[in-house]
């Protein structure tokens, strides 16, 4: 789903991102409530579920798993309220995540969602094409765990391949979006039955404290929530597309009827897994670990099932994370928050260079995991840490707009506890992926300069000022620290 199958804007609904929500915006196709609910549902059921049960068992028993989706359940909900919440609130904001930090929080914090929420989609990508090349591994040794030379250049060969194809007509691409979406569930509910049918009581009983094997109780939970953050992210795919909706409030319904839905999906394959292989086991699993799963419970077949379910999937969910990647781009560009460079389309309405530069930082990362220890669990873990401070920042909106006044009553509950919520997750993070990603976040301020020079205007207020210097002091000690070893990648 894109902005060229929805029809192009006329930039208007970028404009009014900017707060002042003047004039109407206008589309020549609107997106219904079934079709932005599956947009929600395509975004979040990608490479992530596959790899949920080693995930889990490398880090807690069925007890921590439970609390931990319990409270990634909530905190997510909340989240999904508040972007409900404000797309009623706030209609003259459109773009979403980005547009929420931008309007409460200034220009350059809004610039650092948008690139934040762009850089986490382009790191995501990454994490697809090293779980596909994990998964032919199998078969093929040469490919590793995706982390090899030989994997890292098919990769690439399919990156640009994808590029290639979207650059064509994004309303090709998103065809078969929508085909995709719905075929890759169907092999991930069918694990839950059969995994629900082979579970083993006595090792569903075994693993259900961890204690043993994974620390105490709270360290397990807390070791689960990038991984819960990273499946749960496209939660905000409808308000993303908000100006294509037909009706406003549809994007708030959308949101929470892909979230419930796909929470129930990632809890279920979870648990269920608990009840086929103990915990030690599922710890040592090869990604995808549900193929290994389903391996032990129905043998070579449940392997091969899940494998063809997972490719299928994973290039869905590549195919929605690079145009929503691109959409949020060519919109702060619109905007002016970014060099107008990235706010040109083609006849057939596809964001070239914006598209461009999403496949070339796709690319980059992609270099970067050959030198990584593990190169699935890092673009995993950097995906959801990069997410984090645009998550934060809008949630915080939220608390800003339900204290102005004419709020519902629950309005101003669910955004703090989202907003705390949201924290604790950069907690959980640790500081690692902190520096790391300002790492990444530092450098971007390049993009900020350029568009407002080309606008004429002064470079940095004040206060921008002061959060340039936090930025770059942070990322030179993320870089100084990986120099000398004190964090590694």
């Amino acid at each position: 789903m894109s902005q060229a199958e929805t029809g192009k804007g006329t930039g208007t609904g970028a404009g009014n991102g900017a707060g002042n929500g003047t004039e109407p915006r206008t589309s020549a196709a609107e997106l219904t409530l079934p079709t932005l609910t599956t947009m929600v549902v395509g975004s979040m059921v990608g490479a992530g579920v596959f790899s949920l049960p080693r995930r889990f068992g490398q880090e807690t028993g069925v007890a921590g798993a439970l609390i931990a989706w319990a409270v990634a359940g909530a905190g997510m909900l909340m989240l999904a309220f508040v972007f409900q919440r404000l797309a009623l609130r706030r209609p003259d904001l459109d773009a979403g995540v980005y547009a929420y930090a931008k309007a409460g929080f200034g220009e350059y914090l809004g610039f650092f969602a948008a690139f934040g929420y762009w850089a986490s989609a382009c790191v995501g990508n990454v994490t697809y094409w090293v779980l596909i090349m994990s998964t032919i591994g199998a078969i093929a040794p040469a490919l590793g765990d995706g982390d090899t030379v030989l994997a890292m250049l098919l990769s690439s060969a399919g990156l640009w391949a994808f590029f290639l194809l979207i650059s064509r007509g994004v309303k090709e691409a998103a065809a078969i979006n929508r085909i995709v979406t719905v075929a890759k569930v169907v092999p991930i509910l069918v694990f839950v039955l059969i995994a629900l049918f082979c579970l083993k009581p006595s090792v569903f009983a075994e693993n259900f404290t961890g204690a043993d094997y994974a620390g105490s109780l709270f360290q397990q939970v807390k070791g689960t929530m990038l991984a819960t953050v990273f499946v749960f992210l496209g939660v905000e795919g409808a308000s993303v597309y908000s100006r294509h909706a037909r009706r406003r409030e549809d994007v708030g319904r959308a949101t929470v009827l892909g979230f419930l839905s796909v929470f129930a999906i990632f809890a279920s394959v979870t648990v269920v897994s608990y009840g086929i292989l103990p915990m030690s086991e599922i710890a040592e699993l090869r990604q995808p670990s549900m193929a290994g799963v389903l391996e032990e419970a129905v043998g070579t077949w449940g392997k091969v099932f899940v494998s063809v379910g997972l490719i299928v999937s994973v290039l869905g969910a590549y195919l929605a994370w690079t145009l929503m990647a691109a959409e949020v781009l060519f919109v702060a560009a619109k905007d002016e928050d970014m060099p107008r460079f990235l706010g040109r389309s083609t006849a057939a309405d596809v964001p070239v260079p914006a598209l461009l530069i999403t496949t070339v930082l796709t690319q980059v990362v992609l270099v970067v995991t050959l030198f990584s220890d593990d190169a699935f669990n890092f673009a995993l873990d950097l995906t959801s840490a990069l997410t984090l401070i645009p998550f934060l920042l809008a949630a915080a909106f939220a608390v800003m707009v339900a204290r102005s006044g004419g709020a519902g009553r629950w309005d101003l509950p669910v955004a703090a506890l989202a907003t705390v919520y949201t924290a604790f997750l950069i907690y959980a993070a640790g500081l690692k992926y902190l520096l790391v990603s300002l790492i990444v976040y530092a450098p971007a301020t390049i993009l900020f300069v350029m568009a407002r020079r080309e606008q004429g205007r002064r470079l940095f207020s004040p206060r921008e000022l002061v959060i340039l210097a936090v930025s770059v002091a942070g990322a030179v000690v993320g870089v100084v620290a990986l120099a000398r070893g004190w964090i590694s990648l």
